[in-house]
């Protein structure tokens, strides 16, 4: 038979049962109750408010010179669109800064809109990074050789803006030479520089030549083009246009005859925004003429430029833009202040390709020298 603990003496009164005896949960509950007493901890208040908003004022201001690189081109010249627009590349960086920031300071609508800002400045500027054409092998090994082939489809083409003629014509033509230039534009030249040049030997590696005629109103100076092979057809002023002439001649690369200009509208600074825009568009008349362009110099545009990519059109294309090798920027030059802006182009027509792009810096001049091969593909 068990034993069972007795729950009362021998009288009808329970047993006190001792405090140590008492059910463990009770100090559990005390516990609890005692958690449940204190004060909550306040909310913590989110960080960088300041400098949030700060961060929001730059990206709206991005945005803001993004939407000027949509303004239509009969638009494009006014006020400060032309200079803003000129800078839109390197808000990319802006952008990447801003998601970083944002990532880390978890403000999600933020990184949202700088994710969204960077997308479309990538799609914007894809043909600087993947190739829409390249040129050929053989172009490339034809333009290394220092015995220039007048009689093949490839040519070296160079151009500068020699900076009111100030530029260093040694320097010029040591270029020509060590690159195997066998088309030169340049822009802004005064007549002693032209003489300059021609004592530095220019024509003895480019025996060809055209040089605009000097009209009032020059932009800087005159324009010319130099060439290796012999040229035809050459006009000092190939259509009007507000800033200076535009020199012009045929040349045969191959089988294919390209019709080379130097060009150079003027700059929109204030009070010449309309010339800007109007020497553009003289320019983009040439796509209602038959022939295979090249056209090089210094444009005063960007790629973000409506006015520029309006002068191109469904026909011309920007070399630097469809070669994939990222930007060449070329203003200014010789300088404390990097190359920041491309406003030098080799603009052409589908009929050939432009490729192996570089710039060079030439003494006394305020842009980079624009280099590249060129190889004539039509038939």
């Amino acid at each position: 038979m068990g034993y069972t603990l007795p729950t009362h003496d021998g009288d009808t009164q329970p047993i006190p049962i001792r405090q140590e005896d008492q059910p463990t949960n009770v100090g559990k509950q005390a516990a609890v109750q005692a958690e449940t007493a204190r004060p909550a901890k306040p909310r913590r208040q989110p960080q960088h408010g300041f400098l949030s908003f700060i961060l929001w004022l730059i990206t709206a201001a991005s945005i803001v010179v993004m939407a000027m690189r949509e303004v239509p081109s009969d638009l494009a010249s006014i006020g400060i669109i032309p200079l803003a627009v000129s800078f839109v590349p390197w808000i990319a960086f802006v952008s990447l800064a801003a998601l970083l920031l944002a990532l880390l300071w978890h403000r999600r609508v933020l990184a949202v809109v700088s994710i969204l800002c960077l997308a479309l400045q990538l799609f914007w500027h894809f043909g600087f990074i993947k190739p829409t054409t390249t040129i050929s092998a053989q172009a490339e090994t034809a333009v290394a050789n220092s015995t220039l082939n007048t009689t093949d489809k490839y040519a070296r083409i160079m151009t500068l803006n020699t900076r009111t003629g100030l530029a260093n014509v040694n320097e010029i033509v040591q270029t020509v030479k060590e690159q195997h230039v066998e088309v030169l534009a340049l822009q802004e030249m005064s007549q002693g520089f032209i003489q300059r040049l021609t004592a530095a030997g220019i024509y003895t590696v480019l025996p060809h030549s055209v040089i605009a005629s000097t009209k009032h109103g020059d932009n800087g100076g005159v324009n010319g083009l130099w060439s290796a092979a012999s040229m035809s057809s050459k006009n000092p002023n190939l259509i009007t246009v507000e800033a200076s002439s535009i020199p012009a001649a045929s040349i045969t690369l191959g089988t294919t005859t390209v019709r080379f200009g130097s060009v150079h509208p003027n700059s929109p600074t204030r009070g010449k925004q309309s010339v800007w825009s109007s020497g553009l568009d003289s320019i983009s008349s040439l796509k209602n003429y038959d022939h295979t362009y090249v056209l090089m110099g210094d444009y005063n545009s960007t790629w973000d430029h409506s006015s520029f990519r309006s002068l191109l059109g469904s026909r011309f294309v920007d070399s630097s833009q469809q070669a994939g090798e990222g930007f060449h920027m070329t203003y200014p030059a010789n300088s404390k202040i990097p190359a920041v802006i491309e406003i030098d182009h080799i603009v052409h027509d589908k009929g050939v390709v432009v490729g192996d792009m570089e710039t060079v810096e030439i003494a006394g001049s305020d842009h980079k020298a624009l280099l590249a091969t060129l190889e004539a593909t039509k038939d």
